[in-house]
């Protein structure tokens, strides 16, 4: 939890902030501002949760702060300081919801009293919006959309613990076992071809309630529609004797192909389409659900091919391989893909992706040079494409390496197509961290200059976010990571020294020079200008 302590004086500030116990509330972080601007600048970038505030300040009072924090929203709660048993400020601070009144100076119990008053009401708002309640009623909500990725995602193959696995199956609801289960892909034919632009997802919809209403009777089912468009269910017997099933695989492979004819026929008959359906063979689940999954694409792509209206089983995992192949490559193509991690630049995920890549290259296909082929172009692929998208050509960025490309010699062993390909990855990598910094460097450059340019006006931290197009909180994190200082800190340093100079090379009023650089109230100039070097800029001005 952070709290921020705003006050002109910046003695109570200090005191405020180095004296009291805030650490035993709960108060990971206490910021300081000696005014209300500033204050509001600190919040841009950093999650205020509490706000203790004089009530006159100049520029902004404590009051107007408030209403300024309300009408940004949020749930941060306000403590007003006061000076003055004023009832009209009081009345003020509540009716803005202010969490108390203090009259200074508080005692130690007044202030931590109102603090933790503050920290209770957070607590109890924040545990509303967290609770287990809400959360579940969130979660039922959108169960069908989370039911539906959780088994596209294990379609594509991604890889889940059996803990996690057991985790999901029973958060989502879904009455699975990790235990044997087969699939049943479902191709919509021409005549829903006229839904396509309008009520496409209805006839989906209604074809997966038909199948779970006949399919239900005697298996669970999940439903989803993946990315080539087929229906996908997920099935799993029920209790076998219940249902009067017996646990031979050709039972439930022989109900699953009347069922399927069942749901051809009630399609047609309700919905005046046709379907062709391909059923697996029982496999281990989750385990093999992918290579399931592609073996029953491979059935539509080549023995369904244009038929219709086939109901058909999917030739057991492995079988019926078409002569002179060996396999697939399994982690080339599992998400994530190697394309995905460099676009997000997690290059030690990319890195690792390689590796698997190459240790399944070793470990099943080291006498395929077909497989080390195909692993090479798609790595030299995704190298080529990333390279593109960022204004590159991989010619550029790997020098004479490229002729290895060239020549075909990085694709002549699986040792040689390693080395290669680290080479090329780290040459990416390093060509990403210079463009970075180069990028971070762009938007320093144009910070400070337009600053310059432009003392005498807005230059808030919201002000320069929107002059380079970037979030506060992000602009704010890359302009310290690259000049080690803060924002606030450059204004507030430029600001001081801006009127260093001025003072000693020009006859300007004060007023004028707390003008040109940006305060508006020249008393507000002095006090800052005192705090900093320990005398007035009349006092400065004499002595230089």
């Amino acid at each position: 939890m952070q709290m921020i302590i705003v006050d002109d004086e910046a003695h109570w500030v200090d005191n405020l902030l180095s004296t009291k116990p805030w650490h035993t509330l709960g108060i990971e972080q206490v910021h300081k501002a000696y005014s209300a601007q500033e204050a509001l600048r600190i919040m841009e970038t950093h999650p205020i949760d509490i706000i203790i505030s004089d009530v006159l300040m100049p520029e902004m009072t404590g009051i107007e702060l408030i209403e300024r924090v309300r009408a940004l929203g949020g749930k941060t709660k306000c403590i007003i300081l006061s000076g003055h048993s004023d009832f009209d400020y009081a009345q003020e601070a509540l009716r803005h919801q202010a969490v108390d009144y203090v009259l200074k100076p508080p005692t130690d119990q007044e202030l931590l009293g109102a603090v933790s008053k503050a920290i209770t009401q957070l607590e109890e708002e924040w545990g509303n919006i967290s609770s287990l309640e809400r959360v579940e009623h969130i979660l039922r909500e959108n169960l069908p959309l989370l039911r539906s990725q959780l088994l596209l995602s294990a379609l594509r193959g991604e890889r889940m613990s059996q803990e996690e696995w057991e985790r999901k199956l029973s958060s989502y609801s879904l009455p699975f076992r990790l235990d044997s289960g087969a699939l049943l892909m479902v191709r919509m034919e021409e005549e829903f071809g006229q839904y396509r632009n309008n009520g496409q997802h209805l006839m989906e919809y209604a074809i997966m309630n038909i199948a779970e209403e006949i399919i239900g009777e005697f298996a669970y089912v999940w439903a989803a529609k993946e990315e080539h468009g087929y229906l996908v269910f997920m099935l799993q017997p029920k209790d076998a004797v219940s249902h009067g099933l017996r646990a031979e695989r050709h039972a439930w492979t022989g109900a699953l192909e009347q069922a399927s004819m069942q749901l051809q026929a009630k399609v047609k008959q309700f919905l005046k389409g046709s379907l062709s359906i391909v059923i697996t063979e029982p496999f281990a689940f989750p385990g093999e659900l992918a290579a399931l999954y592609r073996q029953a694409l491979a059935c539509f792509r080549q023995i369904v091919g244009e038929e219709r209206e086939f109901v058909m089983r999917a030739p057991e995992l492995g079988s019926h391989a078409p002569q002179g192949t060996q396999g697939a490559l399994d982690v080339m193509h599992a998400p994530p893909s190697l394309l995905g991690l460099l676009e997000a630049g997690r290059w030690e995920a990319a890195e690792h992706k390689l590796e698997e890549v190459f240790a399944e290259l070793e470990g099943r296909w080291s006498d395929s040079w077909e497989h080390c082929l195909e692993a090479g172009y798609m790595i030299a692929a995704s190298f080529t494409h990333y390279c593109h998208r960022n204004g590159h050509t991989l010619q550029s960025l790997l020098g004479e390496e490229i002729e290895r490309l060239h020549s075909g010699e990085a694709f002549s062993s699986i040792a040689r197509l390693r080395h290669w390909s680290q080479v090329a990855i780290s040459s990416l990598r390093g060509q990403a961290s210079s463009e970075v910094k180069d990028i971070r460097s762009v938007y320093v450059r144009k910070i400070q200059s337009f600053v310059e340019m432009n003392l005498h006006q807005d230059v808030s931290l919201r002000a320069l976010a929107d002059h380079v197009n970037l979030h506060p909180t992000h602009l704010s994190k890359l302009y310290k990571i690259e000049t080690g200082e803060g924002i606030s800190d450059f204004v507030a340093r430029l600001r001081m020294e801006t009127a260093c100079h001025k003072l000693k090379v020009t006859d300007k009023k004060i007023y004028e020079i707390s003008a040109e650089i940006g305060y508006l109230d020249p008393a507000y100039f002095i006090k800052v200008f005192k705090r900093q070097f320990g005398m007035t800029p009349q006092e400065y001005r004499e002595r230089h």
